[in-house]
């Protein structure tokens, strides 16, 4: 990879709507060479995917919390079935496996504290293998959706 894909990278991590053209000449290729970069960035699993970044209070989905989670034993098959269930709960924004204690870390939002405790109590209290759950709720994001340091 060299400065021309990182700009690449770049410019469609500001815009992912950019047509190729458009996309061209912010990186000053000519269209065809433009072309085939962005193919073999995609190709190479570079670019994962495009989608639009929706606002979560504009929709609705107003109350956030971080929800830290503790296994009562880290075996393969038990962490297999937690990850495989709490992959499937959409209001998980993200789930990080961590190091030390606690072992999991989730990022859960929904519309209020009402809809959150449901949440919590019908499905993250019910998951595989969990000793405890503990959660703090987002005041505020600082930094949300930052692009990557290319």
């Amino acid at each position: 990879m060299d400065a021309i894909d990182r700009k690449i990278l770049s410019e469609l991590q500001q815009d992912g709507r950019l047509t190729l053209t458009e996309l061209a000449e912010r990186v000053r290729l000519s269209v065809s060479p433009c072309h085939r970069r962005l193919r073999a960035l995609e190709q190479s699993g570079a670019i994962s995917g495009y989608r639009a970044h929706l606002d979560a209070d504009a929709l609705g989905l107003r109350f956030e919390a971080l929800v830290f989670v503790t296994m009562r034993e880290a075996v393969r098959g038990t962490l297999d079935a937690f990850e495989g269930a709490v992959a499937a709960i959409p209001h998980v924004l993200q789930a990080q496996r961590l190091f030390g204690d606690p072992d999991y870390l989730l990022r859960v939002i929904a519309r209020d504290r009402t809809a959150f405790q449901k949440i919590y109590d019908d499905d993250l209290a019910t998951l595989p293998g969990v000793q405890r759950l503990s959660s703090t709720l987002v005041m505020k994001n600082v930094v949300d959706n930052r692009p990557l340091p290319l």
